[in-house]
């Protein structure tokens, strides 16, 4: 298994501007919105600039695709019934919480 470092990964965080938690999804989107704003053939003007951030962009999200790519899921009948338990409790506390004191927007 890779050996992944902190700072690398607090650093690649920053560059993307992601928070401390997010979904693959959100990383996947948000190198992309950030890949084509910095891809030299669309930054004319300032190329090698451009150049420079768009490496930068392209370690920060192999870098981080690394390390979600290293968790390891579970398809066992076993962890899938307690995922689908776990999600089921939560749905019918927020249903309880929203019948007893009104749903709040967030």
């Amino acid at each position: 298994m890779a050996q992944f470092n902190y700072d690398d990964i607090e650093r690649a965080r920053n560059i993307l501007g992601l928070e401390k938690e997010v979904t693959i999804l959100e990383v996947k989107e948000r190198y992309y919105e950030l890949s084509k704003q910095f891809h030299p053939d669309q930054c004319v003007e300032n190329k090698k600039q451009a150049e420079a951030k768009f490496k930068e962009v392209t370690w920060a999200y192999t870098t981080l695709n690394e390390y979600i790519s290293a968790y390891r899921v579970s398809f066992n009948r076993e962890d899938v019934k307690k995922m689908s338990v776990d999600a089921m409790t939560y749905r019918h506390l927020k249903q309880f919480y929203d019948d007893w004191w009104g749903k709040i927007d967030m």
